[in-house]
């Protein structure tokens, strides 16, 4: 029913947006609708142009180790969502810092619970959404409204200096992604030419690269199927 849906969206995009546009896509499977999209809207809007949000993610991590390390999500950068906006999503904290009494520390200083970090943490972060629907019975509109806000906002004036934010966007290949599948990286946006660049030399253990393999195969498999 989605690859219908975005396939009607991609080509009125191609019919009618200027190639300029710039397209967030929220309602799931996202990375794979907006994978649908940017592949009918091809030829006049380039790929680049196509996102995903794993901002909700993204903001849900950085508040988790916020409260675990008694800080603001201001206190705390460079966490990175790698993959789906999907529970098979890595929320990784390896390179990120927060910030505590005036000094700067790595994330798992900081924190001082590997377990909880490889653990609670990564599944709180993947099944929020549901826990929230849960307890509200309702989804969590709102804080996806907030997300996109500054996903485009990001989008549009570009990271700070020295912070990178996650968005699922078509992979050049970083990483040994497969060119092309619609995937969450690290990414920092230039200010002048609005342009996203995926974060290169970034170091995985093998736990890392167990977790992005698995995100990576069901985007396959989800890009298979809609296609």
């Amino acid at each position: 029913a989605n690859v219908k849906i975005f396939k009607s969206q991609g080509k009125a995009l191609a019919e009618y947006a200027k190639p300029t546009t710039k397209v967030i896509v929220v309602g799931n499977p996202a990375n794979t609708n907006a994978f649908i999209a940017a592949k009918y809207a091809a030829g006049k809007i380039p790929a680049k142009n196509f996102s995903a949000m794993t901002r909700l993610d993204h903001n849900r991590a950085l508040a988790q180790l916020a409260l675990k390390t008694g800080t603001t999500i201001g206190d705390v950068k460079n966490v990175i969502i790698w993959g789906n906006h999907s529970s098979t999503q890595f929320p990784d904290v390896t390179h990120a810092t927060v910030k505590k009494n005036g000094s700067e520390s790595d994330a798992y200083s900081a924190v001082g619970d590997n377990d909880f970090l490889q653990g609670a943490f990564i599944a709180t972060v993947q099944k929020r959404g549901g826990v929230i629907i849960e307890k509200r019975k309702f989804s969590s509109a709102m804080s996806a409204a907030k997300a996109a806000c500054d996903h485009i906002h990001d989008w549009h004036f570009g990271t700070k200096a020295g912070e990178f934010v996650s968005m699922a966007v078509p992979s050049d290949g970083s990483y040994g992604i497969p060119q092309g599948l619609v995937f969450s990286f690290p990414v920092t946006i230039d200010a002048a030419s609005r342009e996203w660049k995926i974060v290169q030399g970034l170091n995985f253990d093998d736990f890392a690269k167990g977790k992005i393999a698995a995100t990576t195969k069901e985007l396959e498999e989800e890009r298979d199927d809609a296609l």
